[in-house]
């Protein structure tokens, strides 16, 4: 008997792999002969948002799709896709791309998902596919594994069983044991105290930074951050904007480069380089809160100098000059990567 379609499209972070993931799944292979799942969130740096790697994921994602072969009889592909927090026309292509790969001009597309809140806001961003909207199977969401999984105090791992396939408990009960664990503790720790401080406002508070954006000869200029959020991971030289003494942004930027990296440049040079600016405020930008940002492109003349002399200082714990090339967005800090990515054109 034939599927009614040809490809079924699931997209998710997937983060972990829980039991309404594998019921949309067997859902999505009982519909149609391929599954297409769409690991978003890829190649980002380890955060308490996003614990596990790309690689990770898919691993708990073929585990858990080898009954699910068998049960449905359909092919199920994992394909990665990026983070374009600034430009979602590009995700969505990029999407197209990768499902475009097993169909066909006549075949027949669906996109399987559950809209739980403003989050699932790119389910609608596919018309040209059918939607079927998966039932809700469990209460439990990935937020609220994580946050107790991330508890060493609370975290009882055979808690998990009934809400998580076998094969993803086996996966964090190894996990437990490793140093990467540890890391999203502490950075978890750290974060609850930060945001802690803030509930005596009335109000949700709008934190206001700046950053620099200095490139010359195929360089740019980054800092390794030197305590959480993101400690170990390259990042912009930048801050938050002294509300007493910066006059401007624009102050608030040169300011914190200077603190933060020694740059061997006169001030007056590096003012008169800014080409270009932008504000960066996508709404789960940070995990510390809502962060805007207030980024300048300092464009260094090509030859005038040698990359300038830098050196790691405030809160960087190091300063370097990064080939552009060798940028990896699983080491940068935030959205720091999309930044440099846009004022770069790309």
């Amino acid at each position: 008997m034939s599927k009614k379609y040809n490809v079924a499209v699931v997209i998710g972070r997937f983060q972990p792999v829980h039991n309404a993931h594998v019921e949309m799944l067997k859902r999505a292979g009982e519909l149609a002969d391929r599954v297409v799942i769409i690991v978003g969130s890829a190649y980002r740096p380890r955060t308490f948002k996003n614990p596990w790697v790309s690689r990770e994921r898919e691993a708990m994602l073929v585990e858990a799709c080898v009954a699910l072969k068998k049960q449905t009889k359909a092919t199920y592909h994992i394909e990665h896709n990026v983070d374009t927090m600034y430009n979602d026309s590009a995700w969505v292509v990029r999407i197209q791309e990768m499902v475009g790969k097993y169909t066909q001009a006549d075949s027949k597309v669906t996109l399987i998902g559950y809209k739980k809140d403003n989050s699932s806001f790119y389910l609608n961003m596919f018309p040209q596919w059918d939607f079927v909207e998966q039932d809700l199977v469990e209460k439990l969401d990935a937020t609220q594994i994580r946050q107790v999984y991330f508890d060493p105090e609370k975290c009882n791992l055979n808690w998990f069983t009934g809400v998580l396939p076998d094969s993803t408990v086996a996966y964090l009960r190894w996990f437990k044991d490793s140093p990467e664990y540890n890391t999203v503790v502490r950075e978890k720790e750290f974060l609850e105290k930060y945001k802690k401080q803030q509930t005596a406002y009335p109000y949700p508070i709008i934190f206001v930074t700046a950053d620099a954006v200095v490139m010359q000869a195929g360089h740019v200029l980054m800092v390794k951050r030197g305590a959480d959020p993101g400690n170990g991971l390259w990042a912009l030289p930048g801050g938050f904007v002294d509300a007493a003494k910066d006059r401007t942004m624009e102050d608030a930027a040169l300011r914190e480069l200077r603190e933060e990296t020694g740059i061997k440049v006169p001030e007056k040079v590096l003012r008169g380089s800014i080409v270009g600016s932008r504000v960066f405020d996508a709404i789960d930008r940070s995990q510390r809160g809502r962060t805007i940002t207030h980024a300048f492109h300092v464009g260094l003349i090509d030859g005038e100098w040698n990359l300038p002399k830098v050196k790691g200082a405030d809160d960087a714990e190091q300063a370097q000059w990064i080939p552009i090339s060798r940028l990896n967005s699983e080491e940068i800090f935030e959205d720091h990567y999309d930044i440099i990515m846009h004022f770069l054109g790309k």
